[in-house]
């Protein structure tokens, strides 16, 4: 059955990919922007025109830079769009062709090429047909973020140089011949295809009982591909493997953050294997038996290549600036001063484990550009997503995972210290906070939980919280004291003392 809404296909690839990027259901999204789950479905299926309010709506809570409302208005533009070569909406593509029931994949192997200008990604699955009818095709995506967290930013840059197909250079193959694909939808940063098991001279269906490797190329500059390359496991996965093959001359570093069903976030279990070779550094890295929804993510950077934010301008250089070309989203906000809308657990399971990863992502890279001595946190607001998640990485290395958290209990003991703030990182504010706090908080299946904080850890979380309730440490600064300039802070480099373990709860 064709789509019911022509032109309305860029205004869905829109509203698909920044709702992925953001972690949120169909009816995560219905619930925040006042429609029900049932509109938001016809919309992406192409059975529901959307709305202006609704794309207004959509693009405020996904924070997509303005994006859906662009894409909005070209659906009152089919003729030009079909002119463009846009097809409409497969309802069948968008059920993903029953893929996550029917397709076991036995090895998924991917590298990551990258000449000192270009990136070329190649990915190879072999395939098991599990389902009682033969498979004729196979969705792929290709999706880029050059800043991730800073959607203004990324939208600005692939509207002005959007990825072309000739850029791209695609080339598939199943088993030994090289085939052809379907475009499904065609943005500037985001292209989906089906692959089709088929060329010129015949068919080739995996029928049931049986496998097959397919593999497709695509290439990508490096002004439009961002430090990190993440491989999400949306079918059955029996092996993971992955490798980032690097000129050795540009000293590179590599590190990787895993996110699983139960959205704890650590890194990988298992060390990242480096081989270095007279010209290029390869590093390696393979799970067996990966949980279904689990996210690996591998960052990196180049040591030897100066940063091109750390050689702007004295003007564009502080502390701030860097958190926000990191996707930290800065003070004067309205997304850092609202209450964090909660997480339906155990149904909105899905949405916390790619929050969690975006925020490990987040952390990872601002440890890339600050030595944190005493811990850090950052919280869902701060990377531009409505969600009441954080994460707190102890001075110990230890990394917690907080979810829906609500403090219940304090410690009638209170200590000052120094905080910062990645959202306003150019300054340092003394904060009285209590010694111990008793927080509420659940774990992904919904459990309530109680735990108590002491100490840094305490300061640590109750930064954290406070932002999800909308708060910056300023408002618990005493009257009369302001914030003082980073250049003025003494305590880089080192931890918070306390004399004595608070006794009082």
């Amino acid at each position: 059955m064709p789509s019911e809404t022509p032109g309305a296909e860029p205004f869905i690839a829109e509203l698909k990919r920044w709702r992925d990027v953001r972690g949120l259901s169909q009816s995560a999204l219905a619930k925040a922007v006042g429609y029900t789950p049932s509109y938001v479905s016809k919309v992406e299926s192409g059975h529901q025109k959307p709305s202006a309010p609704f794309a207004e709506q959509a693009d405020r809570v996904l924070h997509a830079g303005g994006a859906l409302r662009r894409a909005f208005r070209e659906i009152e533009q089919p003729a030009r769009l079909e002119a463009a070569g846009l097809h409409p909406a497969d309802p069948d593509a968008v059920a993903g062709d029953n893929q996550a029931t029917s397709v076991i994949v036995k090895h998924d192997d991917a590298e990551l090429y990258y000449d000192g200008r270009t990136y070329r990604a190649t990915q190879r699955r072999l395939l098991y047909n599990a389902s009682p009818d033969p498979i004729a095709r196979y969705l792929i995506r290709i999706s880029v973020d050059r800043y991730p967290g800073s959607p203004e930013r990324s939208n600005r840059l692939y509207r002005e140089n959007p990825l072309t197909w000739e850029e791209i250079d695609l080339s598939a193959r199943v088993g030994n011949e090289p085939v052809g694909w379907r475009v499904q939808h065609d943005r500037d940063a985001f292209k989906e295809l089906w692959l089709l098991f088929e060329n010129s001279y015949g068919r080739y269906p995996l029928y049931p009982g049986e496998s097959t490797w397919i593999e497709y190329s695509y290439t990508v500059s490096d002004d439009k591909w961002g430090t990190w390359f993440q491989r999400a496991v949306r079918l059955p996965t029996e092996r993971l493997s992955v490798r980032l093959n690097f000129p050795a001359e540009l000293d590179p570093a590599v590190w990787g953050t895993e996110t699983t069903m139960t959205a704890a976030a650590f890194p990988f279990r298992t060390a990242i294997h480096k081989a270095p070779t007279e010209d290029r550094q390869v590093f390696s890295w393979t799970t067996d038996d990966p949980p279904l929804h689990a996210r690996y993510r591998l960052e990196w950077k180049f040591r030897a290549r100066p940063n091109p934010e750390e050689t702007a301008p004295v003007s564009a250089n502080t502390a701030s600036e860097k958190m926000r070309s990191i996707g930290v989203v800065q003070a004067g906000d309205p997304i850092l001063t609202g209450r964090a809308r909660a997480f339906d657990l155990p149904a909105e399971a899905e949405d916390v484990r790619r929050v969690v990863a975006e925020l490990n992502a987040a952390a990872e890279r601002a440890a890339g550009i600050h030595n944190f001595s005493k811990g850090m946190g950052v919280a869902a607001p701060q990377i531009g997503i409505d969600r009441a998640a954080a994460i707190v990485r102890t001075a110990a290395g230890e990394t917690l995972t907080l979810l829906n958290p609500q403090v219940i209990e304090e410690s009638a003991e209170t200590d000052e210290h120094y905080e910062g703030c990645w959202s306003f990182f150019d300054v340092r504010g003394m904060v009285p906070r209590p010694r111990a706090i008793t927080v509420e908080h659940q774990d992904i299946g919904g459990e309530r939980r109680i735990t108590i904080f002491e100490d840094a850890v305490a300061r640590l979380v109750a930064h954290e919280i406070d932002h999800l309730e909308g708060a910056l440490y300023t408002a618990r600064m005493r009257p009369g004291v302001e914030p003082i300039p980073v250049s003025e802070y003494r305590g880089t480099g080192r931890n918070w003392s306390y004399d004595s373990k608070p006794t009082d709860r």
